[in-house]
Formats: structure tokens, C-alpha cells, sequence
């Protein structure tokens, strides 16, 4: 048994009072690879849940791959009998569903915040790490920006294509940037951003973006970790939803086309003290500079939480505003940790590095790591791209090399859990690996 919350059952039954047509609810958690799986829950039953009956999923769902399989991974997975692991509602995350062709509801659970939580899934990870923070009188203040693709729904030779843009036939007419893009689309974006607003999320400014059919929405600054990376994770959800519902499809991939810019998950962090201060602006802002350098010195080491697939590592170094080495700068979109030009109270980081398709628990967990670190050693940072445009320390480019250099590293370990840790990277090397036995097409025309 649950302890039963009469807030929680009060939402339920709000719910269903509201929504009588809804007879199921997806009950959603985020796995290592960043996506949702679950169960489809009659609602009745979900009434009995937030009443306190036990919910319950087998704890290795966390660790599926990119395609859904299992790996070994110690005892886990193939020698553990597969064990369920309790799971609990997330208060306010009970939503309807617009972009299904039946009514449904959908709803967050987790393990955290449970009397055996599961070390490594993403939202307990990041949980850790903001109670970690929280001891300290530390209170972070999150802002994701998530730029995607929008392709058309069919695929030709199994290769994304342009969308069917309503007032030309011409692909390369794709004017970038340009407010025209955004009046082009407007009806699928609007209902983007107005299904994400029905969800919870405080979704907002839409710019269209350098690549064609590539745009970027961004959400409210919000005062709950946990709350922010929900809000991530539930707008991919419907994004991908109300593209279908339009004839499109929405694409997080980090580099879906060679020859145009990858798509980035944009972190805007900044830190409060109880007394809400502002303490990254604080003596002179060498808080600010102190966690700028702990981040510098983690990114090298957490590679495989902000490239977290084979794709995502093509966006280094290959257009504009995706940089190769781990840099810092003062309103330069160059740099990996950007700091934007900003009033004392509003003074924070913007973390650009990580591919729009990595896990928002996963990438905020180790800035917010990052950050913590610098402000312990008290280090002053390398110097900014604004004095040295070299400036920059390397980082690894391919996953095997990246796991390599996350799995050893002490303070990595110490600050996200040896046994995450240790789960994740095995669940990369291992999905990196399974992607690799394939012959391409190019191996032929080159080797044959």
C-alpha cells in the first residue's frame, strides 16, 4: 500500500468529473534512453491507486535500449527474476489527451519519492541531486529551450523530407529565421504549444530556427527541478502527437541532416539562496565564474548524458552555434555554458550542448552536478570565448571513448551514484554496440 493523499484523490476524481468520456489513463515514467513506457490504467482503478493501493512495474523497464531490448547489465535484467518496484503519481501531471483518436488521460509516475526508490532511474537521479542541493540552502530555477524538426510524415528511401509547406511546392523555399516560417505553420505550432499548455506546461515563445522545417519553443522558468524536466519529457510527448494529428512528423534527433544545424536542448540554470537571493551574482560573481569552471570540468566527463546516442555526437563542430570543445562566454551561442546578458536577480548559466534528444532528468542532473562542484573547489574558469576565441577544453566525440571517461571518474560517480553511474554507461556501451551491427549502405559502395 500507497499513503494516500487526499489532494491526489481529490485530482482523480476532478478528473473524471470533468472528463467523463475518458475511461483510460497512460501512466507514463521516462527510461535511460529518454523515452516513456508505462501502462494504460482504467481510470477507476487509477482512483484506487491515488486512494493508496500499490502501483507496481517491473524495475527493468528503466533499463530498456534505444529499440526496447534488455542487456545484461551486472545481475540486472537476466539474473535478478525481474523484480516489480513500486511507483507513485506525480500530484498534478493528470491531463486529457487531445492528439489520440479516443479520449484518454495521461499521468507522470516515478519511483522516487517511494520507500525503495530505483537508483537509477532518471527522475530519482535528479531528485538526489536537488535534495543534495536543498541541504546545502541551495534552490535551482530552470528554464529548457528544445528545438525540433518538422518533416513530412512519409518517409522517401527510409530519409526524412521537407514538410509540405502550405503555400509553396518549392523544398528549398525555407526562409530561416524568418517570422514568415512561423505565419507558414502556425496552425500545427499553435496547437503545439496550446496541447503543451493543457498538459501543464508553461510552453511560450516559438522562433523558426536556421534548418529547414526546424524550430524551437521554449517554456517559463520554473522553481521546480523535478517540475522543469516533467515538462521536457511531456512536450516531446505531445509534440510528436500533434504533429501526426497534422499530417507532419515531429523530430527531437539531434542531427537529422548533415548539411543543416542539429537540433539542442538549452538549459537556463540560476541559483537561490532560502532568503532568495540570487547566488551566482553574489561577491562580485565569482560564484558565477567558481560553477561556470565546475561545469567545464564535469562536460568532458558526462558526454553520454548530453550526447546520449551515436547521432548526437554529428552535431559537434558541424554548423554554427554547436561547439566542439567545452567553452565558456558572455552572450556568445558559440560556447557551451552561454551566460546571457541579464539583471543581477535573473543572472544564470545557459547550458547549449546538450542534443534535443537526451534525457532532461539525465542533462539537468549533471549540470545542476556541474555547478555544485565549482562552487565546492572554488576554481576560476578558463578564460571566456570573449578574450580567446581558442579557448576550450576537448571532450570526446564518439560514444565508447565518452563512456570510458564517465564511468571512472570519481566526482561523476560520487555526485549522480556509482550504481547510476555504472547502469548507464553499460546501457550505452551496450545500445552503441547493437547499433553497430548493421553494413550500411556505404560500406559497400567504399569496401565491396
Amino acid at each position: 500500500m500507497t499513503t494516500p493523499s487526499a489532494d491526489l484523490l481529490n485530482e482523480v476524481r476532478t478528473f473524471r468529473a470533468r472528463y467523463p468520456d475518458v475511461r483510460y489513463v497512460d501512466l507514463l515514467s521516462l527510461d535511460i534512453p529518454g523515452h516513456f513506457y508505462g501502462k494504460r490504467y482504467p481510470i477507476d482503478m487509477l482512483e484506487k491507486v491515488a486512494a493508496g493501493s500499490p502501483l507496481k512495474l517491473p524495475q527493468n523497464c528503466v533499463l530498456l535500449g534505444v529499440q526496447g531490448g534488455l542487456f545484461p547489465i551486472g545481475d540486472y535484467c537476466f539474473n535478478d527474476g525481474d523484480p516489480d518496484a513500486l511507483r507513485r503519481l506525480i500530484p498534478g501531471t493528470l491531463k486529457p489527451v487531445s492528439w489520440e483518436r479516443e479520449p484518454l488521460g495521461q499521468m507522470l509516475i516515478s519511483s522516487d519519492g517511494t520507500a525503495a526508490p530505483i537508483e537509477f532511474e532518471p527522475r530519482e537521479v535528479l531528485a538526489r541531486v536537488l535534495q543534495r542541493l536543498a541541504s546545502k540552502g541551495i534552490r535551482p530555477v530552470v528554464a529548457f529551450e528544445l528545438e525540433f524538426y518538422l518533416f513530412d510524415r512519409a518517409l522517401k528511401h527510409g530519409q526524412p523530407q521537407f514538410p509540405r509547406d502550405p503555400f509553396s511546392d518549392d523544398p528549398d523555399d525555407q526562409p530561416n529565421m524568418h517570422i514568415e516560417r512561423l505565419s507558414r505553420f502556425s496552425d500545427v505550432l499553435r496547437d503545439m504549444v496550446e496541447t503543451a499548455n493543457a498538459q501543464g506546461v508553461d510552453a511560450n515563445v516559438i522562433t523558426a530556427e536556421l534548418g529547414p522545417g526546424q524550430f524551437e519553443i521554449n517554456f517559463g522558468h520554473c522553481e521546480d527541478g523535478l517540475r522543469a524536466a516533467d515538462w521536457a519529457a511531456l512536450f516531446c510527448r505531445s509534440t510528436r502527437g500533434v504533429a501526426l494529428k497534422h499530417g507532419l512528423r515531429a523530430s527531437f534527433m539531434s542531427k537529422p541532416y548533415l548539411q543543416a544545424p542539429g537540433s539542442g536542448m538549452h538549459v537556463h540554470v540560476s541559483l537561490y539562496d532560502q532568503a532568495g537571493n540570487n547566488v551566482l551574482a553574489s561577491n562580485g560573481q565569482r560564484p558565477l565564474r567558481h560553477a561556470v569552471a565546475g561545469c567545464l570540468a564535469l562536460l568532458p566527463h558526462c558526454m553520454p548524458v548530453f550526447a546520449a546516442n551515436h547521432n548526437a555526437f554529428r552535431r559537434y563542430g558541424a554548423m554554427v552555434n554547436a561547439a566542439s570543445r567545452a567553452s565558456w562566454g558572455f552572450e556568445d551561442r558559440d560556447a557551451c555554458i552561454r551566460i546571457p546578458e541579464s539583471d543581477t536577480r535573473n543572472l544564470r548559466i545557459e547550458h547549449r550542448l546538450a542534443g534535443a534528444d537526451a534525457n532532461p532528468y539525465l542533462v539537468l542532473a549533471a549540470i545542476l552536478c556541474g555547478m555544485e562542484h565549482g562552487l565546492d573547489a572554488g576554481q576560476e574558469p578558463i578564460a571566456p570565448l570573449n578574450d580567446n576565441r581558442d579557448s576550450g577544453v576537448d571532450f570526446p566525440k564518439d560514444m565508447l571513448t565518452a563512456v570510458a571517461a564517465m564511468r571512472g571518474h570519481p566526482a561523476v560517480n560520487e555526485s549522480l551514484g556509482p550504481e547510476f553511474v555504472k547502469v548507464y554507461c553499460e546501457n550505452k556501451r551496450q545500445d552503441h554496440l547493437a547499433f553497430m551491427q548493421e553494413v550500411s549502405a556505404r560500406e559497400y559502395r567504399w569496401f565491396l
